[in-house]
């Protein structure tokens, strides 16, 4: 194994037990995150689930929001708002830089 795999934060590294032990929960609570599709680990050639750091960040943000009463339904809904404003902010970023680029070669031309 090439070790700056473990560098990458979608690399399945850790085993189920392992997730849930470094997350604080039971494994049932990882279970029920796969089965409603919100954190959906690899799994290894003996079927085990395998998850990525990004999946831990994201389970354990999951993990924050019920703690603080929300039930997994709207902690998953919270989730998705997130990522949505997450993608459409990089979107504007984008868009920003492509308008400041058009502007600076407009100011290029004679």
């Amino acid at each position: 194994m090439s070790l700056s795999r473990l560098d990458d934060e979608d690399y399945p590294a850790v085993a189920m037990g392992q997730a849930a032990e470094l997350l604080e929960v039971q494994p049932a609570f990882l279970r029920s995150l796969d089965a409603a599709g919100v954190v959906s680990p690899e799994r290894s050639s003996g079927g085990h689930r395998r998850y990525s750091r990004r999946q831990l960040q994201r389970a354990a943000r999951l993990r924050g929001l019920v703690d603080n009463g929300m039930n997994l339904d709207g902690a998953i809904r919270i989730l998705e708002l997130e990522d949505d404003l997450a993608a459409a902010h990089a979107r504007i970023a984008e868009l920003e830089r492509r308008q400041a680029d058009a502007a600076a070669s407009q100011e290029d031309q004679p």
